[in-house]
Formats: C-alpha cells, structure tokens, sequence
C-alpha cells in the first residue's frame, strides 16, 4: 500500500496558510430549529502539522487542489533492472488517472499527463534505494534527484508542475509508491531553474492498484492523509469508500468532506449545523455534480459528523450498498490513525462476494444514528436515485 515517507515534519505548521479557518459553534442562529449556518462555521482546523482533515492546509508546502497540474512522467531503469520493453504501455496504465481525477473534482481540477518516451538509466542499482525498508525522506529525494537528474539532458522540468516517476517492471526493488513533499527549508532538487515541490515516484504496487494508485498518490500533494490504518487491520476506518483508504475498494473516490476541503465542493453546497438545533437537508449524489453535496455536525474543535449521499449510476454501478454514508471527521488525528472513521448502518450482515462489511456501511431511510456522548442524533429521512434527505439534530 502506498504511503508518504518517513520524516520529522516540523514545518507544515510554520508554514500553513488559513483559508477557512473555522470558529467555535456557539451562534444565536444554530440554535434555531432549520436554521441555517455559513458554512465555514462547520470548517475544522488541522492540528496535526501534516496531512490532516483541517480546512486550513499549508499553502506552501502543498499544492492547489484546483486549475491543470502538468505532470511529466518519466521511466527509469537500472543498472541491475534494464527494461527490455516499450514505455508505451506504462503510460497507457496510468492515462486513466486524468478522467478519473477531471470526473472526481467535477472538472475542477486536471492532470495535463506528458510523458518523456524513453528509458532513463538511473546511476545506482534499484537495490540500492531502500524501497524494501523504511524509506527515510533523504532516501527519498536522493531516489527522484537521481531520476530529475538523468533525465534533464532530454526533457525542460520548467515547463511543468511535479513530476511521475515510474520504474520498469523488472525493478523489484522498487515495490511502492511514495509521494515526495517537498522540504522548503532545504535546497531540494532543482532543474531548469525550477524547484520540484511534488511527485509520485510509483512502485511494482501500480500494477495492483491501477491507475487509482496516481490519484491516491496526487490527493497528498494536495494535503489528504491516508485513510487506511498504518496498524492492525488495515481498512478497518474508512474501507473503500474513498481513494485515500482502499484504493482497489468497490466505492473508490473521494469522500464529499475532501471534496469540501480542496474547493471542489463549494461552501453553498453545505448545509452546517454548528451547535445546538437541528436541520433537515436534501443532499445529491457525490457522484454527480450540482446539488448540495454533504451536511455536516459540528461536535467540538476538531470534530464533526458528516452526511453525504451515494448513488452511483452507469459505468460506476460497483458499489456494495447505496444511500446516505455517515462518518466522522476529527482534524486533530494523524494520518493513518482514523481521521475519517465510517459508522456502518449494518454491522451484522454478511457482505456479498467481492464487497467488505465496511463496504455495507450506507444508510437507508427508516435508520437512525444517534451519539449520547454529544446529543447527536441524524436520521435518514428519504432516498431514491435522486439524492437522499437527512435530519440532523443536537440538543
């Protein structure tokens, strides 16, 4: 499974720019039954210093979600790894990721793939770069410094906004997918005259997950964290409900809270309920654009539940179980320990072939999710193809 590399991350929270920084839930309004909220009221900030589910992510250390990123991809062999094979079929695995990402964002944000068609001999044996240990951030840059390197005599780095490097299959050693964040107090690697701040240096992993595996991989220069559990069992908090947790899950893309969170989703399509009230909402499909897309419980500083609606339609008809999926978010919890957590509407039935129990976690109208600890009670109202309704409430 892919995962971002180890290292001291002192910076991100010197560095982080707010956006939308949100306040305590204590407004007259929200007190009112049906009243409305900004939505920015139900905005969490993150307190981890790293990828986090805050709204307030480091501007500088990460990249915008929005407009076209222009990604060069590059194909790297070794000395103890020579590809004997075109690079053509490498690009077509991962081509995909540009329609997925454009359909994810709902056109908000665009992978411009180029890719530099011929194999670049890296200076080192694969076995020499530390894929198959903890892979140290030093390791890291050394590993796409050497490829940026190799490869500036036939391609100009200025013209683009991060980079893909991608081994031949016979590297074993190079068996995962990290992302490479830049470190801005440090020279970094350079070329062209410009700095690489992001990239995905993919794995023998990619043949696996597919070309998900980028738009998992490209959600962390955006500042997601990873939604699997880095202990135990490892798709115990989110399943695959969205890309940054079971990349090969049955439901694989963002969750609307990410969507909210990288500007996909527009304030004006949440409905907050900042304190105490309540607040019925009828929220569209994430799958689809238009609508408004999730409805959100504030809890504390850091926490909330969250509502949305999945209703996949056409070529995406895989998901395990449809309706109104419910989780919570809590912004001061580290990546790989549960920031997203899904609640499962139906832990005691038995999943069909192909689908996990976390993947039956929908809820349908008639079910009720209720938390005594904060006078939480969301009931799900309707649902058909359309859109789902939902009541939120806390008192």
């Amino acid at each position: 499974m892919s995962a971002l590399p180890t290292r001291l991350q002192p910076l991100a929270a010197a560095f982080a720019l707010v956006t939308c920084l949100a306040t305590p839930a204590t407004s007259t309004a929200a007190a009112r039954p049906n009243s409305s909220a900004p939505a920015a009221d139900c905005a969490l900030p993150g307190k981890t210093g790293w990828t986090d589910e805050g709204h307030d992510t480091d501007g500088t250390r990460f990249q915008r979600p929005g407009g076209t990123h222009r990604v060069l991809t590059l194909f790297v062999d070794f000395p103890d790894a020579r590809a004997t094979d075109s690079t053509d079929a490498y690009a077509t695995h991962l081509a995909p990721a540009a329609d997925w990402m454009r359909r994810a964002s709902y056109g908000r944000s665009r992978l411009a793939l180029s890719s530099l068609h011929r194999w670049i001999r890296m200076p080192a044996d694969s076995t020499s770069y530390g894929f198959e240990r903890d892979l140290t951030f030093e390791a890291h840059e050394k590993y796409l410094r050497d490829a940026i390197t190799a490869a500036d005599p036939h391609a100009d780095f200025s013209r683009y906004d991060m980079v893909y490097v991608v081994p031949t299959k016979a590297a074993a050693a190079i068996t995962f997918s990290p992302t490479y964040l830049y470190d801005p107090a440090t020279p970094g690697v350079t070329a062209d005259g410009r700095r690489i701040k992001w990239a995905v240096t993919f794995g023998q992993d990619m043949w696996r997950w597919g070309h998900k595996v980028a738009a998992h991989e490209t959600g962390h220069t955006f500042g997601l964290p990873d939604l699997y559990s880095f202990t135990g069992s490892t798709h115990r908090y989110a399943g695959g409900w969205d890309v940054m947790g079971n990349i090969a899950g049955a439901a694989p893309q963002y969750l609307g809270w990410h969507s909210w969170k990288l500007g996909w989703t527009r304030d004006h399509q949440v409905a907050c309920l900042p304190g105490t009230g309540r607040r019925t909402v009828r929220m569209s499909p994430v799958e689809r654009p238009g609508g408004t897309k999730i409805a959100v419980l504030r809890t504390g500083e850091t926490t909330a539940y969250v509502a949305e609606s999945r209703r996949p339609e056409g070529n995406d008809q895989h998901a395990c179980s449809t309706g109104v999926l419910l989780y919570k978010v809590d912004s001061a919890t580290p990546t790989g320990e549960g920031p997203v957590r899904i609640l499962n509407a139906h832990p005691a039935t038995t999943p069909p072939t192909g689908c996990t129990q976390l993947d039956m976690a929908a809820y349908t109208p008639g079910q009720t999710f209720t938390d005594p600890d904060t006078g939480v009670r969301i009931d799900v109202l309707t649902g058909d193809t359309g859109g789902d309704t939902v009541r939120l409430s806390k008192g």
